[in-house]
C-alpha cells in the first residue's frame, strides 16, 4: 500500500488518529500495548503516546529546526542547518520518468523518494536490519520544475522523529534550476509481526544528535471528501503497480493525483504543493474509484475502495519562498 518497503499491509490496520494494531487480534494488541509502556519507561527516547503512527526514519547527519506544527505542515517545509551533511545522491532525469512537456512527474518524484531512501539505508548502521518502512504521507512542494535531460542532486536527512517514526525531508535540485522540497513521515515496520517496531539506538544515535524534535507525533493535514460535487471515473489497477512486497506501491498513488491534475492543468501553476496522506490498504484486486474535487485555490483527490477512502491528496497554491539550501554539485 503507503510503502516504501513494508510488509503487505493486510496485516495492519491503522486508524485515522494513527493507532495501529494487528487485525482481528484485539487481545495480543492490548497484551502488546502494555509490554511496550514497560519498554518505553526502559528507553532512552520515549516515543509519542501510542495511538500516534509509529514512524523511525533513516539516518541523517543534518539536524532539524522543528517538525510539523502549527500548521500541520510548516510552510515552507524546515530547512537543513548543514545542507552539505545531508546524505547525497545523483541521477539523470529519464524519459520514462517524464511528460509530455518534459516535466519530472509527481510520481516520478516519488519513485526517487524510494529510491535515495533505500541507498540511505545502505549508507548507515543497522540499516541492513531496518529493510521494511510504510510511508503515511508525503508533501512535495514544486517551486521550479525539473525537467528531462536534466541531472537532480538529491539530498535527504532527518527533521524530527520518535523511536518508531520519523519526519524525513528530502530536496531535489536540477543543474538546470529545477527545485522541489519534499517530506514523507515513515514508520518503521516488523516485517515478521507486521507492526510498527522500534528503530535500534545504533540507527537512531545520528539522527538524535543531529535533531531536536525527539517526541514526534502524528496528526492528519487533510479530511475526507464531503462535499457533493465530485467527479469518478475508475481507477484500474495494473500487474505492474504491485511490487516485491504484494501491496500496491506509494508511487501508483502519485499517477492518481496526476490524472486528477490532467483534467485540471491550471493546478500546476507554480510554485504549488501537493500531499497524499495514506489511510487504508490498497491491494491488487481492488476496485478503486479516483475522485476529484475543486474548491477555490484548491484540487483535492480522494481514492476510494468499496465507498471508503484509502488516500487522500491535494494540491494548491504555494506561499512565500523556500528556505535557503544548497544546490546542486556541478
Amino acid at each position: 500500500m503507503y510503502s516504501v518497503v513494508a510488509q503487505p499491509l493486510r496485516v495492519l490496520t491503522i486508524s485515522r488518529s494513527g493507532a495501529s494494531r494487528r487485525t482481528g487480534d484485539l487481545a495480543g494488541y492490548r497484551a502488546g500495548h502494555a509490554r511496550r509502556r514497560r519498554a518505553r519507561l526502559r528507553s532512552p527516547i520515549r516515543p509519542a503516546r501510542e495511538d500516534a503512527v509509529s514512524v523511525p526514519a533513516i539516518e541523517g547527519n543534518c539536524g532539524s529546526i522543528g517538525a510539523m506544527a502549527d500548521p500541520v505542515i510548516a510552510t515552507p517545509l524546515p530547512d537543513c542547518p548543514d545542507i552539505e551533511q545531508a546524505f547525497a545522491r545523483s541521477w539523470p532525469v529519464r524519459l520514462g520518468d517524464t511528460d509530455g512537456q518534459d516535466r519530472l512527474r509527481l510520481d516520478a518524484v516519488a519513485r526517487y523518494l524510494q529510491d535515495i531512501g533505500f541507498d540511505h539505508l545502505d549508507a548507515v548502521e543497522d540499516g541492513d536490519t531496518h529493510q521494511a518502512w510504510i510511508v503515511r504521507r508525503t508533501v512535495i512542494d514544486v517551486y521550479e520544475p525539473i525537467v528531462f535531460g536534466d541531472r537532480v542532486q538529491l539530498r535527504r536527512w532527518a527533521d524530527a522523529l520518535s523511536n518508531r517514526w520519523c519526519d524525513m525531508r528530502i530536496q531535489l535540485r536540477g543543474e538546470k534550476g529545477g527545485h522541489i522540497e519534499a517530506a514523507a513521515f515513515l514508520i518503521h515496520i516488523d516485517p515478521v509481526a507486521g507492526r510498527p517496531a522500534r528503530m535500534s539506538d545504533a540507527f537512531m544515535a545520528p539522527m538524535l544528535a543531529s535533531t531536536t524534535e525527539h517526541r514526534l507525533r502524528w496528526k492528519a493535514a487533510l479530511t475526507d471528501l464531503d462535499v457533493a460535487d465530485v467527479e469518478e471515473v475508475p481507477f484500474p489497477l495494473r500487474v505492474t503497480d504491485v511490487d516485491r512486497l504484494g501491496h500496491v506501491n506509494n508511487a501508483v498513488y502519485w499517477e492518481a493525483v496526476e490524472e486528477a491534475l490532467a483534467g485540471h492543468p491550471d493546478r500546476h501553476r507554480l510554485p504549488y504543493r501537493a500531499i497524499v496522506e495514506h489511510v487504508g490498504p490498497v491491494m491488487m484486486g481492488d476496485k478503486v474509484v479516483l475522485r476529484t474535487s475543486t474548491r477555490p485555490g484548491e484540487l483535492r483527490v480522494q481514492l476510494d475502495v468499496d465507498g471508503s477512502a484509502r488516500a487522500l491528496a491535494s494540491v494548491e497554491p504555494l506561499t512565500g519562498e523556500p528556505l535557503t539550501g544548497g544546490a546542486p554539485e556541478r
